[in-house]
């Protein structure tokens, strides 16, 4: 098994684990996610990932955050103090337009993932308790709060509150396949 096939059946039983203690069944969970039955089903077996939308609504569904599904795939504490992940680790996420992976094991007050490209056309809009920042290293994209657009180039930064609702993509002709974002948020809730 490779690592990235690890992690993948990791996150299934963290989601499936999660699922149990809250008392609901795979069909309840696909129904309440708006997810197949089919593919809660493969996610928990760890053969197949979710994109970050559908790991977004699983989480929603669950009454907790992809931070949180994430972290408790990493580790089976509760509460890791010192994080080491290496180049390439982390736990792989699945996103339009790129790919991305977690910086940091275990259950944390932050938890940073870096994303490499961009997707081409909006997606989900994305709420979430805590705060989040984005950190644009390369290539530019477009975030969307609520009814506010702003376009982010290299170097630049943007804050807010995660209960706002925000999506975001690449800006096409300017580095959206090769954009490298920094994306941290709030992680601590089970």
């Amino acid at each position: 098994m490779s690592v990235d096939e690890a992690a993948g059946a990791r996150l299934g039983e963290s989601v499936r684990r999660l699922r149990k203690e809250r008392g609901m069944t795979l069909v309840e969970l696909a129904r309440a996610a708006d997810l197949s039955h089919s593919f809660l089903s493969q996610l928990e077996r760890g053969r197949s990932r979710p994109s970050m939308s559908s790991l977004h609504r699983i989480a929603q569904a669950l009454g907790t955050t992809q931070p949180a599904l994430m972290a408790a795939a990493e580790t089976d504490e509760p509460r890791v103090g010192v994080s080491l992940v290496r180049a390439g680790g982390g736990l792989p996420l699945e996103n339009p337009g790129g790919t991305g992976r977690t910086l940091v094991a275990g259950a944390h007050a932050l938890y940073p993932m870096l994303f490499v490209g961009a997707p081409d056309e909006w997606g989900d809009w994305y709420t979430h308790p805590g705060e989040e920042f984005i950190h644009v290293m390369a290539g530019s994209i477009l975030v969307e709060l609520d009814d506010s657009v702003h376009e982010l180039l290299p170097g630049d930064t943007l804050y807010y509150p995660g209960g706002v609702p925000h999506r975001w993509r690449g800006v096409r002709g300017y580095g959206a396949e090769t954009a490298r974002l920094l994306f941290v948020q709030e992680g601590r809730r089970r």
